[in-house]
């Protein structure tokens, strides 16, 4: 009674859409209050997040629910618990089969006005209601992305560097900086259009140096074209050109950003060793890095404490002006009781105390129940937009959760050490019977292959599949507040060391989950809104689809 009591209070109190709330770099008192009613939720409910689906049937995570619960969530098919549960329509306009209890219905509304808004002001959704309309005509090609910058790139990505490209161009025109740090830059795409295609300076920073070896070598393949066609007849080119602002490639710096390292240290990584230059025309030399006096920080999709080393290198360094950053992989964050999360390496040796990824603010680091676990971090990076259509389908991929938690139990039947075993992903494992499932995956964490499974037993776990669905949904419901927390950790950070900060979802969700960009900048009296301007490019590209 307690957690609907918390719920009714939490939700009297917001005047948001039920879509989620929009962050306009809202005041710290207001931030910091979301904050603390995102921790209260998630202690109520956070023991979902921390639940491994795989481990629906060794700990009875479904007895966990409240009998109420599992009553109405048992009985609805996978298309209404994406239209009733899942989806941002208020309860008011939703038609429900049974009288769901006051306490889901609550978590419900709660859970989606606290999060952040993940569709874009303007929908930029295109005819099928999952692609962008730069992809209506070709779902491989986008229409308002260059050819030249299109050659190895994904359409996911096209879509995330010509959006983040224009963000980018705005920030440097506000700030009145040209140069740009590509931090994790990897094959270099983004730093191909910021440099040719926006005309800006960029240094690429890279940690991989089989990626940076590959970046040099696109940017070599891409200034050759560049080269030829300004020699052909305009009539006979093979590109249009125009749309090219500068001829300089991205100088490319092979280097680890260490998120424990000093702003100082980073500096000196920008100054090291490049890649050899891609040309030795000179109208196309590289520039030096002792013309690099203030430039501006972007990173998409920089993994775990990387993202979180870019806001303090912004905060801390005096040559940084501005910001633009798209976070993603959560669960690589280090925090205080998990410094050294899987697959991370733990804190290099610096002096003093180690700097985690979470919190980073504070406030944050001060409310009660704001810690995160792994698991919840991780169920905050999946698709759950992707998720909702398999619903609405009733994809044969759902079974996939209900195969992997059968097996667990198997697994542990044969040796009860093993728990969560690294089965990794069984191809088409929807299309097999579970048996073959079984074999596969025995095999692949060192079990016998042929080890005799009680098929009843089996059967009996597999009829609950609308169960494990049904959980799951239901910590697709939470991720969003754990994304948002995160998140919201480093606006105010910002905010507490005195700076502006702005969060919009600038890509299509569908198209890609993590979506959310973070923006910031240094020494603008009166800097215009950048949302704005994003909101009229987004509505000019419309009038620009045939």
């Amino acid at each position: 009674m307690m957690g609907v009591v918390v719920l009714l209070s939490i939700a009297s109190l917001l005047r948001c859409s039920m879509s989620g709330i929009r962050i306009r770099g809202g005041s710290l008192d207001q931030n910091q209050r979301l904050a603390v009613n995102i921790s209260r939720v998630l202690s109520l409910y956070g023991f979902i997040t921390d639940s491994y689906i795989i481990e629906f049937f060794t700990d009875n995570l479904w007895e966990a629910l409240p009998e109420s619960w599992r009553s109405v969530l048992s009985d609805l098919t996978a298309p209404e618990l994406a239209d009733q549960l899942l989806s941002d329509s208020h309860p008011k306009t939703t038609s429900y089969r049974s009288v769901w209890p006051l306490s889901l219905l609550a978590l419900k509304v709660t859970a989606q006005s606290l999060s952040f808004q993940r569709t874009p002001r303007r929908d930029i959704g295109g005819a099928d209601g999952k692609r962008p309309p730069e992809f209506q005509d070709n779902h491989c090609q986008s229409s308002l992305l260059d050819p030249l910058f299109r050659k190895h790139v994904k359409p996911k990505k096209q879509h995330e560097i010509r959006r983040l490209g224009e963000l980018v161009k705005k920030l440097s025109d506000v700030t009145r900086c040209d140069h740009v740090v590509d931090v994790g830059s990897g094959q270099g795409h983004l730093s191909r259009v910021l440099s040719f295609g926006q005309g800006l300076r960029v240094t690429a920073v890279e940690a991989d140096h089989r990626l940076v070896a590959t970046a040099a070598k696109y940017d070599h393949d891409l200034m050759y074209v560049l080269k030829k066609e300004r020699t052909r007849p305009t009539k006979s080119a093979s590109y249009d050109v125009t749309g090219i602002r500068s001829l300089t490639p991205p100088r490319h710096v092979a280097a680890c950003v260490d998120p424990q390292a000093t702003w100082e240290e980073f500096l000196d990584q920008l100054s090291g060793d490049t890649s050899a230059p891609c040309t030795q025309d000179p109208d196309t030399s590289v520039s030096s890095s002792a013309q690099m006096n203030t430039f501006i920080l972007s990173g998409l999709h920089a993994c775990g404490d990387l993202s979180v080393a870019m806001l303090r290198h912004f905060a801390r360094c005096p040559r940084v002006l501005g910001i633009t950053s798209v976070a993603c992989c959560y669960m690589k964050l280090t925090t205080c009781e998990q410094p050294r999360p899987p697959g991370v390496l733990g804190p290099s040796c610096h002096c003093g105390s180690p700097q985690y990824g979470y919190p980073v603010s504070s406030w944050v680091s001060g409310l009660p129940g704001h810690e995160l676990s792994y698991k919840s971090r991780e169920v905050a990076c999946h698709a759950i937009e992707d998720y909702i259509e398999r619903l609405k389908g009733e994809s044969d991929v759902l079974k996939v959760h209900c195969y992997r938690a059968a097996l667990e139990t198997v697994i542990r039947g044969i040796d009860p050490n093993m728990k969560r075993a690294g089965v990794q992903t069984i191809k088409n494992a929807h299309k097999l019977p579970f048996t073959e499932y079984a074999r596969q995956g025995l095999q692949r964490v060192g079990l016998h292959p042929e080890t005799p499974i009680d098929l009843a037993v089996v059967e009996d776990m597999l009829s609950q599949q609308q169960q494990v669905v049904g959980f799951f949904s239901l910590a697709l419901l939470l991720a969003p507040l754990v994304e948002t927390l995160i998140l919201l950790d480093r606006i105010i950070y910002l905010q507490e060391q005195g700076f502006r900060c702005e969060v919009l979802p600038l890509f299509k969700p569908e198209f890609s989950p993590r979506n959310l960009v973070m923006v910031a900048a240094k020494g603008v009296r009166h800097p215009p809104d950048i949302l704005d301007e994003i909101s009229s490019h987004r509505s000019r590209e419309g009038s620009e689809e045939p």
